[in-house]
């Protein structure tokens, strides 16, 4: 018996090989919850070579791993920006499962055209980067929160900020927008919803060796940045979904309203 067995999770942004999503679903699983595995229906033309060398479906794909591990996965496509898309996604959670104990705030714009001086920010890519990130976890967060207060068993919620909220930096003005908002949203939800024995916490990942970098390649600019932390390296994927899991245990339940850093020590920050 898993200790999340009984509990249904809903995991936002999954449907890569290589990310964070991905990777707290699978944990979470483990664990023993159904999970939900969102995504927003990418074309597989879009897919990256190494998802199209081993034929993966996106969602499909990843629900096939939380299945492997002997629970149930229901994949959704689902915009988080859409009001009425989020709802839908809890409706069908709701229909197919029952209940929703847990959370995971982790859809988020690609790293693209948004990482560049002010003066050189379009309208466009900051709106978008702030409505995947902050409208988003807004949305999802209000049309899941209603249910776990309903159910009156309490919850988690984890939201995925970045080291990007505890740190600004050049060229960076929406990303760093983004996620200082998380931190803050975080703060509030977990004062509010404290009551109701929902945690609330934030995770801030560093660079993490997942799809979104690969826009940046793997050579001086990745190495530069794992050199910056004192342990030397870049963290995993699976580093950050399992503690994105762990703070959905029990044995977590008094850390709360906390944005956590996971960088290597890259920042230490509070």
């Amino acid at each position: 018996m898993g200790e999340l067995n009984g509990k249904v999770a809903i995991v936002t942004g999954a449907g890569r090989l290589r990310g964070i999503g991905r990777a707290a679903a699978v944990a979470l699983a483990k664990l023993g919850a159904d999970i939900v595995v969102t995504g927003t229906g990418r074309n597989p033309e879009t897919f990256p070579d190494d998802e199209k060398t081993i034929g993966w479906k996106d969602i499909e794909s990843v629900a096939e791993q939380v299945r492997a591990l002997g629970v149930r996965a229901l994949p959704l496509v689902s915009d988080v920006t859409k009001k009425s898309d989020v709802l839908r996604m809890v409706d069908n959670t709701i229909k197919e499962f029952g209940r929703i104990d847990i959370l995971i705030n982790n859809a988020a714009y690609a790293r693209a055209e948004d990482r560049v001086p002010i003066l050189e920010l379009s309208e466009e890519s900051f709106a978008k980067v702030m409505d995947i990130k902050v409208t988003g976890t807004f949305f999802c967060t209000k049309a899941v929160i209603r249910h776990m207060i309903d159910q009156g068993e309490g919850g988690k919620i984890v939201n995925i900020s970045s080291t990007a909220g505890k740190k600004g930096s050049a060229n960076t003005l929406a990303y760093n927008g983004a996620n200082f908002a998380i931190v803050g949203m975080t703060q509030s939800m977990a004062r509010e919803l404290g009551p109701y024995n929902i945690n609330v916490n934030a995770v801030c990942p560093g660079a993490v060796d997942t799809h979104r970098m690969d826009i940046l390649g793997r050579g001086e600019t990745w190495t530069n940045m794992a050199q910056v932390t004192p342990i030397g390296r870049n963290g995993t994927d699976d580093e950050v979904g399992e503690f994105c899991a762990y703070l959905c245990t029990e044995a977590a339940s008094w850390i709360h309203g906390q944005s956590i850093n996971q960088n290597g020590g890259s920042v230490m920050e509070h």
